[in-house]
């Protein structure tokens, strides 16, 4: 992940996100974002090779607020299922301001024969998954972080579509249906290879509010 402070480069995807709650992502143009910037298209060029970028970018802000969510005390106290319910939900409630927009996106990611975009969305998904696995402090090797690994991918891409379609107050309905599924993972993951062994390491850090229902 690029960590990127230009105050530009945020007004570009800031700009771009706006004229897609107007109109849709579909209608956006990067001419449209440099007319509204005030810009020429070479210095939106010099940020953005092409449109489908300004989309990575805007899912760069997600990864970035979950993984500082990371570093809140207490964070580590939690369970790993909590840890991760509270990161995946951290990322949507990053997006959240933009649903429809976010939700925009992705249909145009999954527009049929749209190849070169839809296997970089694939190693973008696999990326924000090992960000999650990083920040939760997973740490299994061999089959078992392989298996971990599809678990969570399907738990997350499941959630996030269910996310995108969810009316309820602050994301309830989403909240709960995450917790169902990492709990069943959970359960599950216990059944084949046992507790998790507990981190000793762990400094011991005052608790966070955790909405894990």
């Amino acid at each position: 992940m690029t960590i990127n402070n230009d105050p530009m480069r945020d007004a570009i995807v800031d700009t771009a996100v706006e004229l897609a709650a107007r109109t849709s992502w579909e209608a956006v143009r990067l001419y449209d974002i440099a007319v509204e910037l005030a810009v020429s298209l070479d210095e939106i060029r010099a940020y953005f090779r092409e449109k489908d970028e300004l989309i990575d970018a805007w899912f760069d802000r997600a990864d970035s607020r979950m993984l500082q969510e990371a570093e809140s005390p207490g964070f580590l106290d939690l369970a790993a299922p909590e840890r991760i319910h509270h990161l995946i939900m951290t990322w949507l409630d990053a997006l959240a301001v933009q649903r429809k927009v976010t939700r925009q996106m992705i249909m145009s990611k999954l527009e049929f024969g749209h190849i070169h975009i839809q296997i970089p969305a694939v190693m973008r998904v696999s990326r924000t998954v090992q960000w999650v696995r990083e920040a939760a402090q997973r740490d299994a090797t061999f089959m078992r972080r392989a298996l971990e690994e599809s678990t969570l991918t399907t738990i997350y891409l499941m959630t996030f579509f269910f996310w995108m379609r969810d009316e309820s107050e602050n994301s309830r309905h989403t909240r709960q249906f995450l917790k169902r599924h990492l709990t069943m993972a959970a359960w599950l993951g216990q059944k084949v290879y046992g507790k998790d062994p507990e981190k000793s390491t762990v400094p011991h850090k005052q608790q966070i509010p955790l909405q894990f229902d």
